[in-house]
């Protein structure tokens, strides 16, 4: 098993991590419009969070970014309530706890700026990381919370912290 490191966003992982993030998306047949897929903000990651409120985290192996995940106050959301966002990871590093690990940060940094809850919006198709969420104590919900503006992502999921 390789030595991984997750770090958080710098300016020059923009490029990368957008192509790590379509790259999944493309693998999975969801590279289309109402997902991250199409979302001018996946281009402009580390812009987007220096909001306050939100982070993301780097995975990198061998100085290789490969994957990554964060922390969003979405438009919309009930108060106390963060969005766990773009939990993506290269194909060639899935299963070795990675996933965990980058969702495990996100959850410590979201208690540290004050969330209640976290909830996210995903895709039925990316079953393994449906199984994470699930196994991290994320549990379905039958609606939309917020304004993500990802009108193709059909599953919603809350946890409390």
């Amino acid at each position: 098993m390789q030595n991984f490191t997750i770090r958080p966003i710098q300016e020059s992982d923009n490029s990368n991590i957008a192509s790590v993030i379509r790259k999944a998306l493309e693998e999975y047949g969801e590279n289309k419009p109402g997902t991250v897929y199409t979302d001018p903000t996946t281009d402009e990651l580390f812009a987007l969070f220096q909001r306050e409120g939100s982070c993301y985290f780097i995975a990198e192996a061998d100085q290789k970014i490969i994957g990554g995940c964060g922390i969003f106050p979405t438009k919309g959301l009930p108060d106390g309530y963060g969005e766990l966002v773009k939990l993506y990871l290269d194909s060639d590093y899935r299963g070795y706890g990675l996933g965990k690990r980058l969702m495990e940060k996100c959850i410590a940094t979201a208690k540290a700026m004050n969330y209640t809850h976290l909830y996210l919006e995903s895709i039925p198709a990316l079953n393994q990381a449906v199984y994470l969420y699930e196994k991290m104590g994320f549990t379905v919900i039958n609606h939309r919370l917020g304004e993500s503006g990802h009108f193709s992502c059909d599953l919603w999921m809350t946890m409390k912290l």
